[in-house]
């Protein structure tokens, strides 16, 4: 359904480690907005919510509620870093158009 990349895996459980957060996940999320018609959500969830999925992959947990996984089947977070910050990144194949900021898609 969703993967995360080794990068973005290892971050996630520095941040969690960072935050005192051992256990939780990542809840990965669509909702509408952006300037694209949906936008990207990450947060940080201690355990699943009824009709959830939970994907592990590289030691990380992902939580995804069913109406976002309609747009984020085959799906990848990754994590980059640059000379302007670092973040989070969706690599979504279902995106039929995305916006500049890379936060917002349109499927």
């Amino acid at each position: 359904m969703i993967d995360i990349s080794e990068v973005a895996a290892e971050k996630v459980k520095a941040l969690l480690k960072e935050q005192g957060k051992d256990g939780y996940g990542l809840r990965v999320f669509v909702q509408g907005g952006g300037c694209s018609g949906f936008q990207y959500g990450l947060a940080f969830e201690e355990k699943l919510n009824e009709g959830d999925a939970e994907i592990e992959s590289h030691g990380v947990k992902l939580f995804v509620d069913a109406q976002s996984a309609m747009y984020l089947t085959g799906s990848m977070v990754d994590y980059e870093d640059n000379l302007y910050g670092g973040g989070f990144k969706v690599n979504n194949p279902n995106a039929t158009s995305t916006c500049g900021c890379g936060h917002s898609f349109n499927a």
